[in-house]
């Protein structure tokens, strides 16, 4: 059996952003946050996506600043980890996920909490002016929420709390949109997220068009 499918891969592309452009409601975003949603839109295959996006309002400027500046990007997976397109980073960023720490099963219980939420607690020497990509745990979200109430001086410059799950989900997310401590911050509300939604903003904050990489 022969199947008539579209083969070329720039022609994919072509259309894939143009059906975005077509469907997306992209003036609901700012200017410098459009990149940011398409990619996004573009990774989950979902254009309601714009539904549940809400960001704080210098997001955009300081993650890129941020990123400029050399900020490391902090992932709470190394599925988040290994998608970030290194050679799209301004300043060879450092891009840390510690899951394999021999720490964290100590620490994990000593801690009562998953061994995700135990690795933002060793991210706290790399915290401060950071880029925090958060696309599967909530844990980890809350964690990093609880760290930096008790130590605002730690605050990353940009935090994308993006997990995806039943439980917890929704709930940190909304904690992280509704914080009072600054943060600057990207959102995907309620259920849906994940690391490729994760990865696609990380991308595109690292100086991507939306439409390639």
């Amino acid at each position: 059996m022969t199947y008539d499918y579209v083969k070329d891969g720039a022609e994919i592309y072509r259309q894939s952003f143009a059906t975005i452009a077509a469907e997306a409601d992209l003036d609901r975003v700012p200017e410098d946050l459009r990149p940011v949603a398409i990619r996004m839109i573009h990774a989950s295959g979902q254009v309601d996506l714009l539904d549940e996006l809400a960001w704080s309002q210098g997001l955009a400027t300081a993650a890129t600043t941020a990123l400029q500046q050399g900020a490391p990007i902090l992932c709470d997976s190394r599925m988040v980890a290994s998608g970030i397109i290194r050679s799209r980073l301004p300043r060879d960023n450092q891009i840390l996920c510690l899951l394999g720490d021999p720490r964290l099963d100590d620490l994990a219980a000593q801690l009562g909490t998953t061994k995700t939420a135990a690795a933002v607690e060793l991210w706290r020497p790399h915290l401060p002016g950071a880029i925090v990509a958060i696309g599967n745990a909530p844990t980890a979200l809350f964690h990093l929420l609880e760290i930096i109430e008790d130590q605002p001086e730690l605050a990353p410059a940009a935090v994308l709390g993006i997990p995806v799950g039943f439980i917890g989900a929704a709930e940190s997310k909304r904690a992280l949109a509704d914080n009072t401590l600054g943060l600057d911050y990207l959102v995907v509300h309620g259920r849906q997220g994940g690391s490729a939604v994760t990865v696609a903003a990380v991308n595109a904050l690292c100086g991507t068009d939306g439409r390639t990489g």
